[in-house]
């Protein structure tokens, strides 16, 4: 299994030259293209033909350097803006053209959040699953077109639809395709209280494509690295390893920005953690 990690943990710190060359130094071999989160960036402003250029010369940037670009993370907005028809329609342009980005990265994997029509506190009833359903069938079709594969991630929302392992994989089941498949975010299961390894055994090897790896107190997502909160990690390996999960093993955290002295020494100590969580 290889292990990879999300683009700000070194790009955002360092820029993509030598961010990835870090990377690869210390041992990763994939990364999670968070390039497309934030839609208000210039990325999103530039002509079609811009995007393409730049997205190709960071494709040629990560193949030189042996990075895999194994899955990238869809746009997502904080406050929620899923509530109007219109909302959700921007979304969806966004959407489609991550999907066009990924393809040009090489990268076959987008992970998104479910659309959240009345926000993160959602008791509506049929309805949010009836929404997610066209979003996503709609959004599938782009996918096939493109050859991306969408994951759907469980959410850290306890008074929501579709954040529970559960209740989400019966929504992706119900979409019958296979351009929507699973994300796994550790930290989001264990606010719920999740014990992994059975999330993992419920979605199984033909749902589960990606993963989100971060641990934290068990009450609020705080996105820290694996080790410092309560997630009992023994446990996850063996379970990916019982239904030969085939993906990246892929870190949504990083080292935190405030530690300067012994950074490196404490990148590399992450990247190991990774290993053996992935069981190598």
């Amino acid at each position: 299994m290889k292990i990879g990690i999300m683009s700000g943990a070194y790009i955002g710190r360092y820029g993509w030259d030598e961010g990835l060359s870090k990377m690869r130094s210390h041992g990763y071999e994939a990364i999670d293209d968070q390039s497309f989160c934030n839609t208000e960036t210039a990325l999103f402003q530039m002509s079609e033909k811009e995007f393409e250029v730049t997205l190709t010369e960071r494709r040629r940037l990560c193949e030189a350097n042996g990075i895999e670009i194994y899955q990238a993370h869809g746009p997502w907005r904080y406050p929620i803006r899923d509530f109007t028809a219109a909302d959700r329609a921007e979304r969806f342009e966004k959407m489609a053209k991550s999907i066009r980005g990924c393809a040009i990265l090489g990268c076959p994997h987008m992970v998104i959040h479910n659309i959240m029509p009345y926000g993160p506190r959602d008791l509506s009833g049929k309805v949010v699953w009836e929404i997610n359903q066209d979003f996503m069938g709609r959004l599938a079709e782009i996918g096939r077109a493109y050859g991306v594969v969408v994951c759907m991630e469980n959410m850290p929302f306890l008074h929501q639809q579709l954040a529970t392992c559960e209740d989400l994989l019966k929504f992706v089941k119900s979409m019958n395709t296979e351009w929507i498949r699973f994300c796994l975010d550790t930290g989001h299961a264990a606010v719920w209280q999740h014990d992994l390894g059975d999330c993992v055994r419920l979605i199984g090897a033909d749902y589960l494509r990606t993963l989100h790896v971060h641990d934290n107190d068990g009450k609020h997502d705080r996105h820290w690295m694996p080790g410092t909160g309560v997630i009992e990690w023994a446990g996850f390996t063996e379970a990916l390893m019982e239904i030969g999960y085939s993906g990246v093993l892929s870190l949504e955290t990083a080292v935190p920005g405030d530690v300067t002295e012994d950074r490196e020494e404490a990148e590399i100590a992450l990247a190991k953690r990774a290993k053996t969580i992935a069981g190598r």
